[in-house]
């Protein structure tokens, strides 16, 4: 990978996982009206909570590049459902206009879900250390003991 692929990449992380942080942790901080609007959509409140979580945590996986495909995947099918649950009411068109933002969303996971493991993330750094350790051949292993 060349190093303004790896950038863009890393940029497209930062830009994509940054929605997510902030409205996590907007969830988490008012947890009460985030019950509301689930429960309002017709869905248990319960919800509340895992969903503030997901998106807080996912979101830093994003943005540190942990676990990237796996959380990519799941971040697609969250903002098409998402799209699905919360933005139909096209008869205003704010809603038309969310409701593309998270088809979009979900087509920049699954771009970066095609490409996890990009120079600038943790996901390449233990993809790096567990290729090194199998490069070992058996029996040349430095150890300690003299």
């Amino acid at each position: 990978m060349t190093t303004i692929n790896g950038l863009t990449t890393l940029i497209g992380r930062i830009l994509l996982s940054a929605i997510f942080i902030f409205s996590g942790w907007g969830k988490i901080v008012d947890i009460a009206e985030t019950s509301a609007t689930i429960g309002r959509s017709g869905l248990p409140e319960a919800l509340a909570w895992p969903v503030a979580f997901f998106e807080l945590i996912g979101g830093l996986f994003i943005l540190a590049g942990v676990f990237t495909r796996a959380t990519a995947i799941l971040f697609a099918g969250f903002c098409l459902i998402t799209a699905l649950m919360f933005h139909t009411n096209f008869a205003e068109p704010v809603q038309l206009v969310m409701f593309l933002k998270n088809v979009a969303i979900a087509g920049g996971f699954l771009v970066l879900a095609s490409d996890p493991a990009n120079p600038y993330s943790m996901d390449h750094f233990w993809a790096g250390k567990a290729q090194t350790e199998l490069d070992v051949p058996p029996g040349t292993a430095s150890t300690s003991e003299g």
